[in-house]
């Protein structure tokens, strides 16, 4: 089927924005330009893209499919053109990650410098978000790679190329609040005092439900929050037991101790992945030799 690239691409704008207006304004173009287009498209692969009413634009279930296929392949486009464009980045191109917040600040930072200090003129672009959110950014070709915990759900389908750090979660408490220093206690008994925890967005959320499941036990979390940081900070002040990764124990962190648990709580990893069904850039595969590898 001979189909203009240019159609795919105002079909892209238009789905991203959900607006043939946004979408105009994206391409240069009119709004009936865009509006034509689409028409053209719908015609030429048999299928109504979108549900179009005054109020707003939809994607209808072809439109979404279509949409799966489409935005890596734009993304993969523009990385594409930012690469033979950018002359001062040696054909580089710009390194673009995803990371949460956390692993960013305790394990990759070092790891920027090293590459800034080698490749001065490559723009580094790191999106944050949570370990799954970040396998999205995967699929939709908008990361080279993606450095997040293990295990994490949205992992399934893609070829995890380092295992960078092993490391234990652990259960931590001021025990100026929380008088428990020295003792074991079983996750049944954890359940009654407040835990302080990630988002259920995030891969630690699935990784300690699905613990507790195993004992038969349903976690009903006191606060649920975005940042390791402020977990470790509202369990300093006695708002809870923060459940965060033991790379987040630093000097800072003296005044409060490590619970102790009957049950073994498994080890994860941080691991470096990518989407193997589209190409890697130079600036990915420079950027992968500089971390370590357990």
């Amino acid at each position: 089927m001979d189909i203009n690239l240019e159609l795919y691409k105002v079909f892209y704008y238009v789905a991203a924005t959900l607006s043939f207006s946004e979408a105009s304004k994206h391409l240069y173009i009119s709004q009936s330009a865009v509006s034509q287009s689409i028409k053209s498209l719908e015609k030429k692969l048999g299928h109504p893209l979108f549900i179009r009413s005054t109020k707003k634009v939809l994607l209808t279930p072809a439109g979404e499919v279509l949409l799966k296929h489409i935005e890596p392949a734009i993304n993969l486009i523009s990385r594409g053109e930012e690469q033979l464009t950018d002359t001062e980045s040696l054909g580089f191109g710009q390194l673009h990650i995803g990371a949460s917040d956390t692993i960013c600040r305790y394990f990759l930072v070092p790891y920027f410098k090293q590459f800034h200090q080698k490749f001065p003129h490559v723009p580094i672009k790191v999106t944050n978000a949570t370990s799954p959110a970040c396998a999205k950014l995967l699929e939709q070709g908008k990361a080279d790679l993606i450095v997040t915990n293990y295990p994490n759900s949205g992992l399934n389908h893609f070829r995890i190329r380092k295992t960078v750090r092993i490391f234990h979660d652990v259960f931590i408490a001021n025990p100026a609040y929380f008088n428990l220093n020295g003792q074991e206690l079983s996750f049944r008994d954890l359940k009654e005092y407040p835990i302080l925890m990630l988002s259920k967005k995030s891969a630690t959320s699935e990784f300690l439900h699905s613990l507790f499941l195993q004992y038969q036990l349903e976690l009903m979390p006191e606060i649920e929050l975005n940042s390791n940081d402020l977990l470790i900070d509202l369990a300093r002040i006695g708002l809870g037991i923060a459940f965060i990764p033991d790379y987040c124990l630093t000097d800072h962190t003296e005044d409060l101790f490590i619970l102790r648990t009957k049950e073994i709580i498994p080890s994860r990893s941080i691991a470096v992945s990518v989407n193997e069904s589209l190409p890697i850039s130079a600036s990915a595969e420079e950027f992968l030799k500089l971390l370590p590898e357990t």
